[in-house]
């Protein structure tokens, strides 16, 4: 894990201490495509050396330094090839925080830090079907729960901003086993996210809950409902309003 940068560290400081963390913990790599899937989905390609011989597993996490050591944003890779040194990701853009930008300016040839791959969601203890319920942050992870294992049961159940242009870039990356439920402000829409998840417990299903802290929760306790039990279900919040750091 990277360390938290102190507020009572002087400027210099930081950025001696942010150069020897990325020299030693962080792997070189290019930008090699960044392809906008919609106004707000960015499908990139990184290759480099540093990136061949990598163990990988669908459901880890990729960091990717925002220019320090102590300021990464979080990605889930879809496809990692070892040979190649090439990994690929979705990063959607929300809002103007530092990975949003990196995301809409990341051009060919730019080179990046990147810590990882490292553990995040370890989806391949959980039996029977397969149900991914997020948003369009879920989507790589929907993508890399697909590919994990061809044979497996897996769908998904995302809440989206804009339901046709998220059907289409899912699939244009061969994601048809998904329901798209359009937000509401008043997050009324999670009700139908409800009726999936009880659809699904009611087939024995298992569950990977990410995206929004808020709908997690809501989600979590109707799990709770049903008598899913914890061995059933993972979570992680990828994000929340107002805050930023969670991965």
């Amino acid at each position: 894990m990277l360390p938290a940068a102190s507020p009572e560290r002087p400027a210099k400081d930081q950025g001696r201490l942010s150069r020897v963390l990325t020299r030693l913990l962080m792997k070189r790599a290019t930008v090699t495509a960044n392809e906008a899937l919609t106004q707000d989905l960015r499908l990139v390609t990184l290759e480099g050396p540093a990136l061949e011989g990598v163990a990988w597993q669908p459901g880890q996490k990729l960091q990717i330094a925002m220019g320090s050591a102590f300021v990464t944003r979080t990605y889930t890779p879809i496809a990692w090839n070892p040979s190649a040194g090439r990994v690929c990701f979705l990063g959607y853009t929300r809002g103007d925080g530092p990975g949003s930008r990196w995301l809409r300016s990341a051009a060919s040839g730019e080179i990046c830090d990147v810590f990882g791959p490292r553990t995040s969601l370890d989806m391949a203890h959980l039996s029977g079907p397969l149900l991914v319920m997020g948003d369009e942050t879920s989507i790589g992870l929907a993508y890399a729960a697909t590919h994990q294992d061809p044979a497996r049961n897996v769908t998904a159940c995302l809440e989206v901003g804009d339901v046709h242009t998220a059907r289409q870039a899912m699939a244009d990356l061969g994601l048809s086993h998904a329901t798209l439920v359009a937000r509401r402000r008043d997050d009324s829409h999670i009700a139908d996210m409800e009726a999936a998840l009880a659809a699904a417990a009611a087939r024995g299903a298992s569950f990977v809950l990410t995206g929004k802290a808020g709908t997690i929760q809501r989600l979590r306790q109707n799990l709770r409902k049903h008598a899913i039990p914890a061995s059933r279900c993972i979570t992680k919040a990828y994000w929340a309003p107002g805050k930023t750091g969670l991965d």
